[in-house]
């Protein structure tokens, strides 16, 4: 019925396993991946031609099943729905190294699903993904200038480690995927933990010898068991078409030339109408059963690449005037929100961020469930990017895939500089709002961000900024030009869109792709230098605004404490039916939140609660009461001998009747009632856990606290006071707060 093949190879000590030939045999290429106990099967199939587009039609879908690790989909519909943020990243990881090798005019739909069928918890499967879906196109017929191979880096302790587990990726400085073809890398995505050029430049060479590794890997069983390739038929214009579309190169290259986003697209698109309307007085009527428009269109892009990279190569000046590493006029505002929790404006050139932050509390976190690990997360950084960022009328709809990886991202650049959870236990959420787009979109995020986090009170460690890169490389004659803060076109037109985000010295985020099959390690090397230079410059301006600003939390933010506690003293803390936990909340009008592990968050709104009062009960019953504790709580029981007082919630002390007066009395309910609040002192607890208290040696310990702290002659005046002991023993001064005298 079939025949089974089977390919391995060895990534360092782990075993890679390519099988094909019995399963998904209607597919037109498909193969099992096996990386130890991890599975993933990628399929590659095609549909008809896509009229009227100018990019591949190609659709990538990661897709995890939760029975891949045994487990069963949370919520109340038990089966997968709508595409996680994670399988949507994953996606576009996928998506990045292929994309660029199909040929050119093939328009044909073509989709690649790359199923995770076991997952082991150990190593991850994302860049299992990227081999298997290259795999898969190799054994298809679509034609596909692969393949690709990928690895993951980490750095744990000096030494590289390729392929990391997840364990030893939370170890690790840092995390990136990087995928590349036999002519070099072509993609690199990952963040940090804070690492300098030269050991992510280490990281990519390391990379690339695994890289090599894996694709003669895969041309070995292509060349074995792969179906022979569509031919592509290559369309060509007559001669006469081309020359039209030369001749308005002068005309192109002055529209090109202008500085205006806006005014540029409207000189360049009347001269694209020029031109066509040429062709049509040339051809008459039959000019579209003659003519390929969407060719004619290839051919006018070509001429504008070509425009741009030839002035930058030969003239060192960009379309916009400036030269390769000039940055374009930067300003920023912090504040600019007055009700939000923190804000700022980062504008670089046409590209503008609005960043804003809301701090929140513990039961503000993000829980995600997937396949592989639970994942609770207390930083979020959202990108949006409305239509009128680049003054286009579209429908607002769902999240795009661009504007969640672009957050993502952003989100990695900035993570690395956050406090941790024991210094500052708030949830944060920052959100970017793109209000002006011309390229570097993200990177402007990362600017925003940072400035709005200290705005809201944040005590990151260090400002973060962004740079986008580009590349122009004349493969011909080998001369190259590396652009600092690349715009819309310089990233359309060239060779590389390289982002770095980092703080001054360090790198904390990292995304390279490439349009062409690769560039060498040592101008990479090259342009990481470049970006530090410029990144700095960036940080210039950013330190400047908030010069001599004060990190304060924002008025308009909760006020939040958490402690942490041995998770078998949380049935005291919570009482039982939750009586105890809901009287602290009731009390002190704080919201807290408890979790399984011991971790205790309190809050409440600015001036509406108080978290200072909820954190000391809480942290009396976690530790107990000790002797030498003063404690104020009510009378919840009188008897002949004494008076009983709830010091903490839940717990109960006495309070003998020979330590509670200082005088003799007859009848101890005469001068208290039920409810009434007295403070105590600790004065014993027994190995039952009994409390013993003292009214009086309470009323010593304060008067002497107060004694110390007057001056000299309050002092004497107090002592004065203190002469007439039948007020100071007073029953009265001591119950509800009142300051009667009663004569006992």
């Amino acid at each position: 019925m079939y025949e089974k093949k089977s390919f391995s190879m060895k990534i360092d000590d782990k075993n890679l396993t390519i099988e094909l030939g019995h399963i998904a045999k209607q597919s037109d290429g498909a193969v099992l991946v096996r990386f130890e106990d991890s599975v993933v099967l990628a399929t590659a199939n095609f549909g008809g031609e896509v009229e009227g587009v100018d990019f591949v039609p190609l659709t990538v879908n990661f897709v995890e099943k939760f029975y891949a690790s045994g487990k069963i989909p949370g919520g109340y519909v038990k089966r997968e729905a709508k595409f996680s943020d994670k399988e949507i990243l994953v996606s576009r990881l996928i998506d990045r190294p292929l994309r660029p090798l199909f040929p050119r005019g093939f328009k044909k739909e073509v989709q690649v699903i790359a199923m995770v069928l076991s997952a082991d918890q150990v190593n991850p499967v994302d860049v299992i993904s990227i081999i298997a879906s290259s795999a898969a196109l190799m054994v298809s017929s679509i034609p596909f200038n692969g393949p690709v191979g990928a690895v993951r880096v980490g750095y744990i302790d000096g030494k590289y480690v390729v392929n990391p587990t997840f364990a030893q990726i939370d170890e690790s400085l840092l995390d990136i995927v990087v995928a590349g073809t036999e002519r070099g890398i072509t993609m690199v995505e990952g963040g940090t933990k804070g690492v300098d050029e030269e050991i992510m430049v280490g990281a990519l060479e390391v990379a690339e010898k695994y890289i090599k590794q894996i694709i003669e890997f895969q041309k070995e069983i292509a060349k074995q068991v792969g179906k022979e390739k569509m031919v592509v038929e290559k369309k060509e214009l007559p001669k006469e078409v081309l020359d039209v579309i030369w001749s308005y190169e002068k005309e192109m290259k002055a529209a090109m030339n202008e500085k205006d986003k806006k005014t540029r697209e409207a000189n360049m698109e009347s001269i694209v109408e020029a031109i066509k309307a040429k062709i049509a007085e040339i051809y008459g009527e039959k000019v579209n059963e003659v003519i390929d428009w969407e060719e004619v269109q290839f051919q006018i892009e070509e001429m504008e690449r070509d425009i741009l990279r030839r002035q930058v190569i030969e003239e060192g000046i960009r379309v916009d005037g400036r030269k390769p590493k000039e940055i374009r006029p930067m300003w920023c505002e912090v504040g600019v929100l007055p009700r939000t929790h923190g804000s700022a404006i980062f504008t670089r050139g046409q590209t503008q961020s609005l960043g804003i932050t809301t701090l929140g509390s513990g039961g503000d976190v993000q829980f995600i469930d997937d396949i592989e690990e639970e994942v609770v997360k207390r930083f979020m950084l959202h990108y949006n990017f409305p239509p009128f960022s680049t003054g286009e009328v579209k429908k607002l709809g769902a999240v795009s895939r661009r504007e969640i990886g672009h957050g993502h991202l952003a989100e990695r650049a900035v993570e690395a500089v956050l406090p941790p959870e024991e210094e500052f236990p708030y949830t944060i959420r920052v959100v970017s709002e793109i209000l002006e787009s011309n390229g570097s979109s993200s990177m402007a995020t990362v600017c925003s961000a940072s400035l709005s986090l200290i705005d809201a009170g944040v005590p990151i460690k260090e400002l973060v900024a962004g740079i986008a890169m580009g590349i122009v490389l004349d493969e011909k004659t080998g001369k190259y030009e590396i652009l600092v803060d690349i715009q819309g076109l310089e990233d359309k037109f060239g060779d590389m869109d390289f982002k770095v985000a980092g703080t001054r010295d360090k790198i904390t985020a990292f995304q390279m792709d490439l349009k062409i099959e690769g560039v060498p390690i040592k101008i990479m090397r090259e342009a990481l230098y470049v970006a530090k230079e410029a990144r700095n410059k960036v940080l210039d301006v950013m330190e400047e605004k908030i010069k001599g600003r004060e990190v304060k939390l924002s008025e308009h933010a909760p006020r939040i404490r958490f402690l942490k506690a041995d998770p078998e003293k949380l049935p005291e803390v919570i009482g039982p039916g939750g009586k105890i936990i809901k009287k602290i909340i009731q009390e002190t009008n704080t919201k807290i939140d408890i979790s399984p592990e011991g971790k205790i968050t309190i809050s409440a709104k600015p001036n509406e609660g108080d978290v200072d009062k909820a954190y000391q009960i809480i942290k009396s019953i976690v530790e107990g009461v000790k002797v030498g504790d003063i404690l104020t709580g009510p009378i919840t029981r009188i008897e002949d001998y004494g008076v009983f007082v709830e010091v903490l919630p839940g717990k109960e002390g006495m309070v003998h009747i020979s330590k509670l007066f200082t005088t003799r009395v007859k009848n101890i309910r005469d001068f208290f009632e039920i409810g009434d609040k007295i403070t105590v002192k600790v004065i014993g607890v027994d190995a039952m856990g009994r409390v013993a208290l003292s009214r009086i040696d309470a009323e010593k310990e304060l008067l002497s606290k107060e004694s110390k702290s007057e001056s000299r002659e309050q002092v004497s005046n107090t002592q004065d006071s203190q002469s007439s002991e039948s007020s100071l023993s007073d029953v009265s001064a001591f119950k509800s707060g009142e300051s009667q005298k009663t004569n006992v």
